[in-house]
């Protein structure tokens, strides 16, 4: 277990990531918002990541969603950015600007404030890309964590973006 400040039930899944894809022959790339590059740092706890972890993108803004992944401005302004859509653009985007072969996006509401009616505090959305698939294969959830707090929050959505990226994580 690598010396670090991150939980270890984070580093603990990220390592079981790395093999997992070092196994399957897959890269990764991850396209984070409300995590800040919580997956990122896990990912990168585990020596010799390199051979695996491709690249990381913390879009933490609209701006920046549609700067570096090209998330449409329609897409952002339709649905927001906490949705199925804005996520979905998101992994297409870390595919389109990594060599990555699977790529997980994660944005969400980590409190204390920004959460509504309809996406409370602890929404957060999921997607998962792979380079290849059919465009239409759409793999992409979201869910609705215990508001634990912005840390507690983050926490359960790092390691649900660790879980879409094993190999054998559920389509």
């Amino acid at each position: 277990m690598p010396d670090t400040i991150l939980p270890a039930q984070l580093v603990e899944l990220a390592e079981k990531v790395i093999i997992a894809n070092r196994r399957a022959g897959r890269t990764i790339a991850v396209a984070e918002s409300c995590t800040g590059g919580l997956v990122s740092a896990a990912l990168t706890e585990i020596a010799g990541s390199s051979d695996v972890f491709d690249a990381g993108f913390i879009t933490y803004s609209n701006d920046m969603k549609a700067e570096l992944l090209k998330v449409s401005h329609d897409v952002l302004d339709t649905f927001g950015a906490v949705s199925i859509a804005t996520a979905w653009a998101m992994a297409q985007g870390a595919l389109k600007k990594s060599h990555a072969h699977v790529a997980v996006a994660i944005t969400g509401i980590a409190g204390p404030g920004g959460g509504s009616e309809q996406k409370p505090v602890g929404t957060v959305v999921f997607a998962r890309a792979e380079r290849g698939a059919s465009p239409d294969k759409v793999v992409a959830d979201m869910h609705h964590f215990e508001n634990n707090g912005r840390g507690g929050v983050r926490l359960q959505a790092a390691l649900c973006a660790l879980e879409l990226l094993l190999p054998d994580s559920p389509a």
